[in-house]
């Protein structure tokens, strides 16, 4: 069924396009830098993703959930990741896959909403932010003036991270994005004199432009995985590889359904699955367009899961957790610190070791070369992931 014309407006409007001008404070991110978040929706469990398989609380935790020390992929005499992500071991030995854990914040939120708004606006779990915190970033650092969009969200989801932004656009398919832009009316030939009216013709006059110089149909010699996730990564190289004349900043897509309470195994195992296909096409689609060096990667969750198994042969919702960051540029490796499951707090979780808004920090200040305090509301010391 056709989107009605506003209906569409509205759609790109709350997320972000259309918004008031970004007012320029300080310096502008690096222009051939390009960040790509990928969130986990759901909570990924992150001591089945990286596993401390040497440890024997793990065992004694998970007696039916622990990963076989044989099937764990070894990176270390300690940890492995799960069987399903042996696909990221030639990324690994590159030296171009970063496994930063122990990530989490102080006093966490076990509500889905709640503890994924604190990771997307970086708020402290006491306080409720509006904006996202890369609508901030680009609120207080003017990105260049030849991108086509601050940041573009692949999926229905709403905008993340960017929610806020007077500078990003969501689209699910870059033909179908284009056809609804054609379904909107012609530009009037003066500036109408109603704020409201001129908002809704700048609306307009954005996603024209958008729809514009996007190209669609980018044939890549990668293989995409199937399904809805190998589609958004497709949407989001096809995205990418218009960058010579519709440059982006930020591209945000997601992978859902990892909200784990029962039979972990073979849900978690297909969902790792998926992931780590997706990054190694994605990885292999941005060396083909010869940005790869030039891309971070980094995913996000709101939260880990419990260290101890439930009754349902699943996990509940956690706190601390590991998240990846890949790309040509990254410092391969640990990070952080492994999570001591002797030293639980009263739920059962264990403690993080390094707050997640130090990685945005690191991605601010080391990968952009902006200032972060601005953005994120505190000094966060930085990750030597670049």
């Amino acid at each position: 069924m056709m989107m009605k014309r506003r209906t569409f407006l509205l759609t790109l409007a709350g997320a972000g396009l259309g918004l008031s001008p970004i007012r320029s404070q300080t310096a502008a991110p690096s222009p051939n830098r390009l960040l790509i978040l990928i969130a986990l929706k759901g909570g990924n469990d992150g001591l089945n993703t990286l596993i401390p398989y040497a440890d024997p609380r793990y065992r004694i935790l998970r007696p039916d959930l622990a990963i076989p020390v044989d099937q764990v992929v070894k990176l270390s005499e300690q940890e492995g990741l799960h069987p399903q992500l042996a696909p990221l071991r030639e990324v690994w030995q590159a030296g171009e896959l970063a496994l930063v854990r122990g990530v989490g914040y102080p006093e966490p939120n076990l509500s889905h909403f709640r503890s994924m708004d604190i990771w997307e606006t970086a708020s402290a779990s006491d306080e409720t932010l509006t904006t996202g915190w890369l609508a901030r970033c680009f609120a207080a650092h003017s990105p260049p003036a030849n991108l086509i969009a601050a940041g573009v969200a692949v999926g229905n989801d709403a905008a993340g991270p960017l929610q806020g932004s007077a500078n990003a656009l969501t689209l699910t398919d870059i033909a179908l994005f284009q056809q609804q832009a054609r379904w909107l009316g012609l530009a009037p030939s003066t500036v109408p004199p109603n704020p409201a009216l001129r908002h809704i013709v700048d609306v307009e006059n954005r996603i024209r432009q958008a729809a514009s110089q996007l190209k669609r149909g980018h044939r890549f010699e990668t293989t995409f995985p199937e399904g809805p996730f190998g589609r958004a990564l497709r949407t989001a190289c096809e995205v990418i590889a218009s960058r010579k004349r519709a440059s982006v900043a930020v591209v945000h897509l997601s992978l859902p359904d990892f909200d784990t309470h029962v039979r972990q195994a073979p849900r978690q195992g297909r969902l790792l699955r998926q992931l780590a296909e997706g990054l190694v096409s994605l990885r292999a689609a941005l060396r083909e367009l010869g940005v790869w060096n030039e891309a971070l990667v980094m995913t996000y969750s709101e939260f880990g899961r419990r260290p101890q198994q439930n009754a349902n042969r699943g996990t509940d919702h956690g706190t601390a957790s590991i998240q990846f960051v890949l790309g040509g540029s990254v410092r391969g490796g640990f990070h952080g610190a492994a999570l001591d499951l002797t030293n639980l707090d009263g739920n059962g979780n264990p403690h993080f070791v390094l707050d997640f808004r130090s990685l945005y920090a690191t991605v601010l200040e080391k990968w952009w070369g902006v200032e972060s305090r601005s953005v994120l509301g505190a000094q966060f010391e930085t990750v030597k992931l670049i």
